[in-house]
């Protein structure tokens, strides 16, 4: 049974590879996946990553970020950075997704994920229907996570990096319970916030229907003070 499980996952493996190797051609020699963590959660960055590897590199395991758990998505993430030819991983912060909205704040990251990528891809492939502005050609693949080898790995990068965060997050506002359910709008998380208000990493624009007028008055009011005493 295990044996069968092996088999049934290189095969997925290699057709993923496949997805990916037939865009390679005389002019695309390097290919970008690109992926994005935390578009639906209530606190925290949405963070992307883009990956490159060589048409050769094989890793073992690799799948949507979705479809692992935690403990197989943290060895992943190792041999990724290992076996990349480069990467890079992007963090936007909850005020910026406020001011731009969630999708622009998205393709700001996966673009400057692209962008700080140690050298530029000749293609990038991109999970979803929805293309970011670049200088490099961009393919949309829905669900590309499922389909190609280098989406995938860019999902477990983005992943793993925006759940390492919101658990660092969790030491500061223990509250909320960020090491658990990672800013996403568990019910406990959303009674919390209820019971307690939001704290400055909520995205606001997210919790027009769980705070009170009083609470997002208060919440507006620290994020002016806040603004006030950084300049």
């Amino acid at each position: 049974m295990v044996f069968l499980q092996f088999i049934l996952e290189c095969n997925k493996i290699f057709m993923m590879k496949a997805f990916d190797k037939k865009y390679f051609n005389k002019e695309i020699k390097y290919i970008a996946g690109v992926d994005e963590a935390g578009r639906g959660p209530l606190a925290g960055p949405v963070v992307a990553a883009a990956v490159i590897f060589s048409k050769r590199t094989f890793i073992e395991g690799v799948n949507d970020s979705k479809q692992l758990t935690e403990n197989q998505r943290e060895k992943l993430f190792d041999i990724i950075i290992s076996k990349a030819l480069t990467y890079s991983v992007s963090v936007v912060e909850p005020e910026v997704i406020d001011e731009v909205n969630i999708l622009n704040a998205t393709f700001r990251a996966m673009k400057q994920a692209v962008d700080n990528l140690k050298f530029k891809p000749d293609l990038v492939l991109v999970d979803g229907n929805r293309k970011f502005l670049s200088d490099v050609q961009v393919v949309t693949i829905v669900k590309g996570d499922t389909k190609s080898f280098s989406i995938a790995a860019a999902s477990i990068l983005a992943k793993v990096t925006r759940d390492r965060l919101m658990k660092n997050l969790a030491v500061q506002y223990p509250v909320y319970l960020w090491e658990k359910n990672k800013g996403y709008p568990t019910k406990q998380h959303r009674e919390i916030i209820k019971k307690i208000g939001a704290s400055p990493l909520h995205r606001k624009s997210f919790l027009k229907n769980i705070l009170t007028e009083q609470q997002v008055f208060e919440f507006n009011s620290r994020a002016i003070e806040t603004k006030q005493n950084e300049s």
